[in-house]
């Protein structure tokens, strides 16, 4: 149980630390997360200075290590703390592998974004659509785990 609490507040602190960080890029990061064009990638990026693109570049590495606590968060959250309520093993099995996929698809996401914001690129358009399909992908599965871990709790109580 330890492993759950330190990996769930681990992922607090990051997440509450990475918000703040990035709050005064404006548009948001999630807009840029959500650019699937070289065109609509590019306007978000030049509506920032330069120092904010440096910003935005610089969370990166710190972004890694968020995944990397969410994700295992989600494994020992669904494997080890209280949704042995959930009984059918196949819904644990899936729950489990909801966060640690979403963070694989988050690392493709933030290796595109680190390498698109490097210098402009506007002959790869497949780079930037797989780069807003992962970051899609990546919050539906966030999603998907919430509900069912809302629902696991409920099932606890039967």
């Amino acid at each position: 149980m330890r492993a759950v609490w330190i990996s769930g507040l681990s992922t607090l602190a990051l997440g509450v630390g990475l918000f703040w960080y990035l709050a005064p890029l404006d548009p948001g990061v999630l807009a840029l997360q959500f650019a699937f064009s070289p065109r609509t990638f590019g306007q978000i990026v030049h509506f920032w200075s330069p120092a904010d693109l440096a910003r935005y570049r610089s969370h990166l590495p710190a972004d890694f290590a968020l995944l990397f606590a969410y994700g295992l968060f989600g494994y020992l959250w669904a494997t080890r703390a209280g949704v042995t309520a959930a009984r059918e093993p196949a819904f644990r099995r899936v729950l489990s592998w909801l966060l640690p996929v979403a963070a694989c698809f988050d690392a493709v996401e933030n290796a595109l974004h680190w390498w698109l914001t490097d210098v402009p690129r506007f002959g790869v358009a497949p780079l930037y659509a797989a780069s807003g399909a992962a970051s899609s992908l990546k919050w539906l599965l966030i999603l998907g785990f919430g509900l069912l871990g809302v629902y696991a709790l409920y099932r606890a109580d039967d």
